[in-house]
């Protein structure tokens, strides 16, 4: 979409499947070379009702295996049935995933989970104008161009949005930071326009997502995600938008906050694995450890700890 186009002008992006599929094909593998696990706390998945009792079965399977009881600030115990239990959202209407800004990798991460979590609505998400001049396929996959260094482009965005989400079945993915931003650092304030959207909306979710890159045990990053209650944009009319610039601010950072906690311990226990990629070092230190153990007749061990085997 140009600069010069009225957000009256604007068509919700055409997502051909085939296209989708394709670029789904590549991805995955694509994560798994850079990534050593794309994994997401256990009990924080978002599900439809029609998938909640056997992810509930699932986890109450996981509770026989896992009694540790870990302890996260203004949360329930995990280990117990209650935290155990996945996010359920409603089957039909659209969810708005916030989450913070820490990396490059992000707009590719957010596909993935879609496609892994979400994979019964369609992906959307904002970016910047000029960048999607430059990439137009990126419209091909869901994003939409927002000029945010224009006084209109706040208003566009909101049309913009609001034209995706009554689509229905649509994922609008938003880092609200409007910059990239460390994980542990809560000091920037979320950009107004996602508070205005859900104080206009009148059905949905949203969800608030933290995200962090961490180096545990391999050579290659994990990357961590956590997501919080959804909240039913339809359940709260009474707030104004102050009220919700709260609420979404606070549903972020104190989200932030717990797998912040769970990154520290370095305990993949407490995280459901949906991605694994590469371990070991590779290259001339692999091939000798692996000659190694070819001339001693023990078995090669490639992977470095224990971490979401």
């Amino acid at each position: 979409m140009s600069k010069t186009d009225s957000p009256n002008d604007f068509e919700v992006p055409q997502v051909a499947d085939w296209f989708q599929n394709g670029f789904h094909r590549f991805l995955s593998p694509y994560l798994a070379r850079h990534f050593h696990a794309i994994a997401v706390a256990k009990g924080t998945k978002p599900v439809e009702p029609s998938d909640a009792a056997v992810s509930s079965q699932h986890l109450n399977r996981d509770l026989k295996e896992d009694r540790s009881g870990l302890q996260l600030s203004g949360s329930d115990p995990i280990g117990t049935e209650q935290s155990a239990r996945d996010l359920v959202v409603g089957a039909v209407e659209p969810v708005i995933v916030f989450g913070n800004h820490p990396g490059w990798w992000d707009p590719l991460i957010a596909h993935f989970l879609n496609q892994q979590l979400l994979g019964g609505r369609q992906f959307y998400a904002p970016i910047d104008a000029s960048a999607l001049e430059n990439y137009r396929v990126f419209a091909r996959l869901g994003f939409y161009g927002v000029d945010l260094n224009r006084t209109s482009g706040a208003a566009a965005f909101l049309k913009y949005s609001n034209k995706i989400l009554d689509q229905g079945r649509a994922a609008l993915w938003i880092t609200p930071e409007g910059r990239f931003s460390d994980a542990r650092d809560h000091s920037a304030e979320l950009m107004p326009g996602l508070a205005h959207l859900c104080h206009r909306r009148r059905t949905g979710y949203a969800i608030a997502m933290a995200m962090e890159y961490v180096f545990w045990d391999e050579r290659l990053p994990v990357c961590l995600v956590r997501f919080g209650s959804p909240i039913s944009l339809g359940q709260h009319d009474q707030w104004s938008k102050s009220d919700w610039s709260i609420q979404l601010t606070k549903q972020l950072r104190d989200n932030q906050k717990e797998l912040a906690a769970l990154a520290i311990r370095r305990d993949s226990s407490h995280f459901e694995n949906l991605l694994k990629g590469r371990k070991g070092a590779g290259g001339v230190y692999d091939f000798f450890r692996r000659t190694k153990s070819w001339i001693t007749r023990t078995e090669f061990q490639s992977q470095h700890g224990k971490q979401f085997q």
